[in-house]
């Protein structure tokens, strides 16, 4: 007996470990290549980074745009941000006296503490009008961004970008003129079409969110022709979230867990949210503004009600800044800066 089972139980032990082998370099491959967000994946708050990294801004007024810029201790890149329509470079910094006019969105502020962290520098930019566009503007943010490393002294870091939705755009047109190591376009599938990909192009991550499906087939068609000319892709994948209680408050500034657990009760008693915390809609269509001024009929003085609609976006997951996967992001930078 031991003679006939001995062969097949060796084979079924081979097998299970060439399984067990994939298996770890499946999930290697796409701990690399990024990954999607899941509801228990840990949330960075707020608050993070407080003991850590402090929020300095210089605001300053150049070629006719604001520019909001820090640079950390030996510092080890440089990081330009473009906004989405609508946005401005205020939107990533916290209201301060150095910058009575900041903003502070939880997304943006997030993105812009944890590069400080990993010692980039960090330029945002307002785009001239709603939205970016390009030829003269472009002309413009190029000269900005060369003409404040050399200021700074940084002329021999690499320089990195990331851009969402319009800004994603921008900054895909952008990288054709200017020599970035890398850069991450966000919620947006570039202008790829209307552009010839130079041989220096630089690696390109996708950030987007699939339940955008239109923009997800226009993603994997531009990867494709960014393969074909030898640029490095990648992709990540961000996918719808459920709320809890506490979510709004663990993300928000100035927002407390007991009105973060009234509002999450407020959803919930609406039809905001399902049975299990996933929301209906994106905030853009939700009228919980609405909602909420049935019960506190001075919601205008709680700075927050924009912040809260940005995370509705990001919990929805169609179209959103998100930060919620800056360390992948961050190690794509890495990864192309040699």
């Amino acid at each position: 007996m031991m003679l006939f089972h001995g062969p097949r139980k060796c084979r079924a032990g081979v097998l299970l470990f060439s399984l067990l082998i994939l298996t770890t370099f499946i999930m290697l491959v796409c701990k690399n290549k990024g990954r999607p967000i899941s509801p228990s994946d840990p949330m960075l708050k707020w608050n993070s980074f407080q003991s850590s990294v402090q929020f300095h801004p210089t605001v300053e007024f150049v070629n006719e745009t604001d520019i909001i810029w820090q640079i950390p201790d030996a510092p080890k890149a440089v990081l330009f941000l473009a906004h989405g329509c609508n946005g401005r470079a205020a939107n990533f910094w916290d209201r301060s006296p150095g910058c009575p006019s900041c903003v502070g969105l939880p997304e943006e502020r997030l993105i812009v503490l944890q590069a400080l962290s990993r010692k980039l520098a960090v330029l945002t930019v307002s785009s001239e009008g709603r939205c970016w566009t390009f030829d003269d503007e472009q002309t413009k943010v190029k000269w900005i961004i060369q003409w404040w490393v050399k200021k700074h002294e940084l002329k021999e870091l690499p320089i990195v970008a990331i851009g969402a939705s319009s800004g994603g755009h921008f900054v895909s047109s952008l990288a054709a003129e200017l020599n970035f190591s890398s850069i991450v376009v966000m919620i947006a599938e570039g202008v790829y079409d209307s552009m010839g990909i130079p041989t220096s192009y630089p690696p390109t991550l996708f950030v987007h969110m699939p339940k955008d499906r239109m923009r997800k087939l226009q993603i994997k068609q531009n990867m494709r022709a960014l393969k074909e000319n030898g640029v490095d892709v990648a992709e990540i994948r961000c996918m719808e979230f459920p709320l809890t209680p506490n979510f709004l408050s663990d993300r928000i500034p100035g927002l407390d867990e007991t009105f973060s657990v009234k509002l999450f009760e407020l959803f919930r008693e609406k039809g905001f949210i399902n049975e299990n915390g996933y929301m209906r809609s994106d905030g853009r269509r939700t009228r919980w503004k609405d909602a909420l001024k049935e019960r506190e009929p001075a919601i205008e003085k709680y700075e927050w009600a924009d912040h809260v609609q940005e995370e509705m976006n990001l919990a929805f997951s169609y179209h959103e800044m998100t930060s919620l996967q800056m360390e992948d992001i961050l190690r794509w930078f890495e990864s192309h800066m040699s």
